[in-house]
């Protein structure tokens, strides 16, 4: 049968962490100084006036180093609980871990052959 007072906790955590947010940001507006000047509507604040165009292209390889990064970076949290728990999941899991390890592994080939690991 379910139970409503059982869920007591978790309204509770639910409301506080909506609640944090809301009053961060009314707080800070409230508390912020509304100072409004052509430095402050300037699209760069750093003492420099921007040069150029905003909109420049970038060469495909700083997305593919990027992308490469992140999917190995990924992988490493994988590992982890797998590393974790090795002696009570056993052989079966070192299996799949070592395919998983595998798969990755021939997409590095890939991309490194594809000369997406290439910085210049």
């Amino acid at each position: 049968m379910f139970l409503i007072y059982e869920y007591d906790i978790f309204w509770v955590f639910l409301i506080i962490s909506s609640l944090i947010p809301i009053l961060a940001f009314l707080i800070s507006g409230i508390l912020s100084p509304l100072k409004r000047g052509p430095e402050k509507l300037s699209s760069y604040e750093s003492g420099i006036e921007p040069l150029g165009d905003a909109w420049l292209q970038f060469r495909i390889r700083y997305y593919m180093f990027a992308l490469v990064f992140v999917i190995f970076d990924v992988e490493t949290v994988f590992l982890y609980p797998w590393a974790m728990s090795f002696d009570i999941l056993g052989v079966s899991v070192f299996i799949e871990a070592f395919i998983f390890v595998l798969i990755l592994i021939v997409g590095l080939v890939y991309a490194w052959r594809k000369g997406a690991l290439e910085w210049s």
